[in-house]
């Protein structure tokens, strides 16, 4: 019988304390971000958010039944399907392509990033214009472009005490530049609306993978905002279905274990460029998404967004001469921009998709 991973809380700062930027909090980003950490932290009590949550995950299931044909004009194969609609573009850990979710993306800022041509071709991954479904959905961009902004609004202010943590280490700002500036003068920022659709799960072998919605991987951007996910069964919302279903990380002594934080709450997870940033004071984690199991959660689907904090295309990356991510791909003690970074990584997943 497949055993579920054992659940944990992250560790957890009221927004009232996150807000004020002379408070030391250095002690919890250590315990949440740091080298030991989860690599999560969720923030309690933001205003405004649980209702803006709300209103952009019940949309996540009007965008994945829109009519083919209407999803069809809303995808963009010059930016490898990363703005509009994405289903079945990625590939898995298993070599197949990943037909569980499909994925909404666009940037909550830039409607047009940039007219440059040069860096539409160079980076059509982040320079591409948003595509919305104006016609058929319109309510989408309201509510996409709210809880984006919030999301990064809270964001910000934990780079802000990340930075003071990482400098309580001995690292100074990154060639001039904090975390927080680098977040905050990018016009990289990327949503993506997360549907996975529900599943005969009764059929679904007991030893099911733990990352059977969504593979293992480390986020490569700086900071990603996380909702707690919405379950729905025929259009009604229900509680999560079995305690196993959701997020799941690696720790750094490589157990396997479920995130649990609360609906109201906003999670945000450290990814590789503010560990390359940092110089390891604070970590990325591999994560990936557990469906649900069981009789009792056939036709179960779950919706979710995630905001991914970035770096401009143009930051320069100073890379270290180890790095757990990526050997195969990135020189150790090279420099690249953010832009080359992950267009190297998207190569690699978005392989042989047309």
């Amino acid at each position: 019988m497949h055993r579920l991973p054992p659940a944990v809380r992250p560790v957890t700062i009221p927004f009232s304390d996150l807000r004020e930027r002379d408070k030391d909090l250095s002690g919890k980003i250590e315990e949440g971000l740091g080298p030991r950490g989860l690599g999560i932290i969720s923030i309690s009590y933001v205003p405004g958010f649980p209702e803006l949550r709300k209103r952009l995950l019940r949309l996540a299931p009007r965008v994945a039944n829109l009519p083919d044909d209407v999803k069809k004009g809303l995808e963009d194969p010059d930016s490898r399907y990363n703005f509009g609609w994405s289903l079945g573009k990625q590939t898995l850990e298993s070599g197949k392509l990943d037909t569980f979710k499909g994925s909404y993306f666009a940037n909550p800022f830039f409607d047009v990033p940039t007219t440059d041509e040069e860096l539409l071709t160079r980076y059509p991954s982040y320079c591409r214009p948003n595509i919305w479904p104006t016609d058929h959905l319109p309510e989408l961009e309201i509510a996409f472009k709210d809880l984006g902004k919030l999301m990064l609004e809270v964001g910000l202010m934990l780079a802000h005490h990340c930075d003071r943590y990482v400098m309580q280490q001995g690292v100074g700002p990154y060639d001039g530049k904090s975390l927080e500036q680098i977040i905050a003068c990018s016009r990289c920022h990327k949503g993506r609306l997360l549907y996975y659709y529900p599943r005969q799960f009764s059929k679904l072998k007991e030893d099911q993978s733990v990352s059977s919605w969504c593979g293992w991987h480390t986020d490569y951007g700086s900071l990603t905002g996380l909702t707690c996910g919405l379950f729905m069964r025929q259009s009604v919302e229900i509680p999560a279905p079995d305690t196993g279903a959701g997020l799941c990380i690696r720790t750094r002594d490589n157990r396997v274990v479920k995130v649990t934080f609360e609906d109201d709450e906003l999670a945000y997870q450290i990814g590789e460029t503010a560990e390359i940033l940092s110089r390891g004071h604070l970590c990325a984690t591999p994560h990936c998404v557990q469906a649900p199991s069981g009789e009792n959660a056939l036709n179960i689907d779950r919706s979710t967004f995630a905001f991914f904090m970035q770096p401009d295309w143009n930051e320069m990356l100073k890379l270290p001469s180890e790095s757990p991510h990526h050997q195969d791909l990135i020189p150790p003690n090279g420099a690249l921009t953010f832009g080359e970074y992950s267009e190297r990584l998207l190569n690699k997943y978005y392989q042989g998709t047309t």
